[in-house]
């Protein structure tokens, strides 16, 4: 079950070759599945990249299968595809890894253990991806921004309207505007209630004088690697 479909011998045949990519497509599927259960906001470009990357580490680790050359040159493309590529979130460095190790598995012919491996790591990131605490919390939190004027303590000015209205409301960022006339206030919330949350801004505009006041979805690189 876990010996490579790939004879050492007589090195790629057309049968060997197409088992591998089938398998790679097959499971590269699979990983964008996963990533989309586990992510409401999963963009299109990622679960591209999902299924297209496993089967292009497979084709090549088949090409530099024994070539020591080869490995170190592809080692630098890698690289600099890395340096080129704008920083990402944990969660979705872990989903590019995962597809990663399925296209180096299948790339070395080792079906059965990539096939164990995409089940074995799918059944855990969608379990982590359900428990409450975990992921629900990220999910539906939300940033809010509110302008206060210079003359209004941000410290605690907004606290028995978040404690009515929301679960959780943390300050995480502080910062002057208009020429310092103004602050900008940033603040993750979760909401007890969404249905009420034009009812939690009217009366965050009475309290800061009716200044700009946004509330949107969370960014989803605040965790970096």
């Amino acid at each position: 079950m876990f010996s490579s479909v790939i004879n050492p011998t007589e090195g790629l045949t057309l049968e060997s070759s197409l088992i591998c990519i089938i398998t790679a497509i097959a499971l590269g599927l699979l990983a964008a599945v996963i990533y989309r259960l586990n992510n409401r906001q999963a963009s299109k470009n990622m679960l591209v990249s999902l299924m297209v990357l496993p089967v292009l580490v497979q084709a090549v680790i088949m090409l530099v299968n024994g070539s020591v050359g080869a490995g170190i040159a592809v080692m630098g493309a890698f690289n600099l595809v890395r340096f080129r590529s704008a920083p990402g979130n944990s969660r979705d460095i872990c989903y590019i890894f995962y597809a990663m190790g399925l296209g180096l598995a299948t790339g070395m012919g080792y079906i059965g253990f990539s096939i164990m491996l995409a089940v074995a790591v799918g059944i855990v990131l969608t379990v982590v991806g359900f428990i409450p605490g975990l992921s629900q919390d990220r999910i539906s939190a939300k940033l809010l921004r509110v302008s206060i004027p210079e003359n209004l303590d941000y410290c605690g000015c907004f606290d028995d309207i978040f404690e009515e209205y929301c679960s959780k409301a943390n300050l995480i960022q502080a910062k002057t505007s208009g020429m310092g006339t103004m602050y900008d206030l940033k603040y993750e919330i979760v909401e007890k209630d969404i249905k009420k949350e034009k009812e939690m801004i009217d009366k965050l505009r009475a309290r800061n004088g009716n200044l700009p006041i946004m509330c949107g979805i969370m960014p989803s690189n605040s965790e970096e690697l």
